[in-house]
Parts: structure tokens; sequence; C-alpha cells
């Protein structure tokens, strides 16, 4: 539970839109704060509040927010995203809001070439460089490095919505959290998903 906590945190983080948002005594706000103050975030807000991860988001980290705006939300169908905020379907939302977040703090100048980040979630995002932009699956980080006390938030304009069973992560760490993807044959032999 306290895995899926702060990757809600995380993702709440990211749904700011702000590059930097006004800190009082160069105190930086946690990510919640940051996707609070953004205003363009309120569906990430509410789904992060659904998951109950508010507290783990506001955890210590740091933590990589991939974090979609209201307008990324949109694209999704309505009574999908109404059906994910039902109390039954709780796990299922945390594990797509974990999707969202990386262990660590993962800066717009570490991602060279075609990279993986394992997620909060389990699962892996491919991370890469295309004509100067960073993508983030199928997604394009239109806001990067959007500092918070405790991690980064990098807006995009998709949601990284990964509807599958759920998965619950045995812990979050730190450390390596980029891997560079081999070019060419066959398998990477770590499989990703567990």
């Amino acid at each position: 539970m306290k895995q899926f906590r702060i990757a809600l945190f995380f993702i709440a983080s990211l749904f700011t839109g702000l590059t930097s948002i006004g800190h009082a005594g160069g105190h930086l706000p946690d990510l919640v704060e940051t996707a609070v103050k953004g205003g363009k975030f309120k569906t990430l807000v509410t789904a992060v509040e659904a998951a109950g991860l508010v507290e783990t988001l506001k955890g210590k980290g740091p933590f990589t927010v991939f974090a979609p705006t209201d307008e990324a939300f949109a694209k999704i169908d309505s009574a999908t995203l109404t059906d994910l905020l039902k109390p039954e379907n709780k796990d299922k939302l945390a594990a797509i809001l974990t999707y969202h977040v990386v262990a660590g703090k993962v800066m717009s100048s570490d991602i060279k070439g075609d990279m993986e980040a394992p997620t909060v979630n389990g699962k892996s995002l491919s991370i890469k460089l295309m004509g100067g932009k960073v993508m983030i699956n199928d997604a394009t980080v239109v806001v990067p490095d959007v500092n918070a006390d405790n991690g980064v938030i990098h807006i995009i304009d998709l949601s990284l919505i990964h509807i599958s069973e759920p998965t619950r992560p045995e812990r979050i760490g730190g450390g390596g959290v980029l891997v560079e993807k081999k070019k060419g044959g066959g398998g990477g032999g770590g499989g990703g998903g567990g």
C-alpha cells in the first residue's frame, strides 16, 4: 500500500503544468502541492485522491512523475474515467497511476537515445528522444523538469493509461532508474513486469 501511495503522489505532481511554482523562503512545494497549484491537473489530482495516494506522494521521494494534463485525460472515454474513479476500482486506478511514476529523480538532460525506466507499478516505460523531444511511450513531454521538493514532474500530452491486471510493487527503491535499450536482436534477458 505504501508503494501505491508514493506513486500516486508523483502522478499528482506531474499534473501541475508549471515549470516553476512560487515558493516561500526558497522551499519548493511537494509533488501534490505543485500539481494542485498548477491548475491543469484537476483530473489527475481527483484520481490520486480516489486511489488513496495523496500521503504517499507527499512522502520523501525523490520521484519522477509523468503527469498528463486535464486535456490529456479528456482524450480518454469519459465512461472509462468515471468507472476507474469508483471505489471498487481503487486497485486498478492505483496501478494505472503508479505506471506514471519512476522512483528517483530523472531530469530531461538524463535522457540519451532509447531507454527504459521501471515504474513503481512494476512495468517499464519506453523513453526516447525523437526530433529533439522526449517521448514517454506514445506521449510527448510538453513541459520538462518541473521541480518539486520531493522530485520532478514532466508534463505529458497523453495519459499512459495501461489497463491490465493491477500489479503491486514489492518495494520502491532508488538508484539506476534508466536502462539503455540494446539495439539489435533478441531479448534483453531481464523480462520486465513481474
